[in-house]
């Protein structure tokens, strides 16, 4: 079955070359490579242009679309039934594509859910990896990242596309959709590498920008975890209350400390396949600095929702 595989780019001129080069080398070629650009003022452009010798890429200009938009739009363009979705920024396995579009040769079979893992080389990056692909590959859990997926056109039809009005948490909010129309998901082992944030700025935006998606949906009915945020929120106030405490009652303060340790140990425990002193640092500092990020974007998330919807 011929294969469209499209994907959104904004200033990627860092990424382009690795990602466009893990398409050329797949055991099996997409048909078309259908990539919408959103504006980029880097060499993003010139440097796709240069591989459209190579690669069957049609490139669509869309200056400010988001990223459904930006998906919409490549889906439409798209030529074939089978769709094939990843993220500028990975790198995909050889076999990724052969993987990921085997089972949709099934008539039963309309949505792959693929896999993917972190490329992690420091101490920091092996740390975050396990905040951002801890436990994805849950048969029955897992929704699958928009950065390793794929789908019959008429999948994308009939749910409405990805949600137009997002820019993060876009394709857990698809993958909701998908659900409630009926679809399962078929889990794939095809995979694409995920390299992982460099440094503390980076990630807390990447946490930030997640969060920031979730806090638009938080009372949605597309919203899967707005249950486990709202008890980050708890487990903070929790904390203020008993350092109140303590500082009232003796009882208090030995409560207060344990669960303080307990705070610092439970991120050691998330990464303890890392066995090095440096990880034992930077756990703790991963967990608070995911914990603020979570709280402030999914704030601001909230309230842009609620300026949205009343005008304000």
């Amino acid at each position: 079955m011929k294969s469209s595989l499209i994907s959104t780019v904004l200033n990627e001129e860092k990424n382009i070359d690795s990602f466009l080069n893990s398409i050329s080398r797949q055991t099996k070629k997409p048909n078309e490579i259908v990539v919408v650009d959103a504006g980029s003022i880097d060499k993003t452009i010139t440097k796709i242009r240069k591989y459209q010798g190579i690669l069957p890429i049609r490139l669509i200009i869309k200056k400010g679309v988001n990223r459904s938009r930006g998906r919409n739009l490549a889906i439409k363009n798209a030529n074939n039934e089978i769709i094939v979705v990843s993220d500028v920024g990975c790198i995909l396995d050889p076999s990724w594509l052969e993987k990921i579009t085997k089972p949709l040769e099934e008539k039963h079979v309309s949505v792959v859910a693929g896999n993917y893992q972190p490329i992690a080389n420091t101490a920091f990056q092996k740390c975050l990896a396990a905040y951002t692909c801890a436990d994805i590959y849950k048969k029955g859990q897992f929704l699958p990242s928009s950065r390793s997926i794929a789908f019959k056109k008429r999948v994308w039809k009939k749910v409405g596309g990805y949600p137009k009005e997002l820019n993060y948490c876009e394709d857990l909010v698809f993958d909701q959709k998908i659900k409630k129309a009926g679809f399962s998901f078929y889990f794939s082992e095809a995979t694409v590498l995920w390299p992982q944030r460099d440094n503390v700025k980076q990630a807390f935006w990447q946490f930030h920008n997640y969060a920031f998606g979730d806090g638009q949906v938080f009372f949605s009915k597309y919203q899967t975890h707005s249950f486990k945020i709202a008890l980050i929120f708890f487990r903070y106030l929790a904390a203020l209350l008993i350092l109140f405490l303590a500082t009232r009652f003796s009882f208090w303060q030995p409560v207060f400390w344990w669960l303080l340790l307990a705070y610092f140990l439970w991120p050691i425990a998330k990464t303890k396949k890392i066995f090095s002193g440096k990880a034992l640092l930077i756990s703790p500092f991963i967990q608070l600095l995911t914990d603020l990020a979570v709280m402030i974007g999914t704030t601001r998330g909230i309230f842009a929702n609620f300026k949205k919807r009343y005008n304000i």
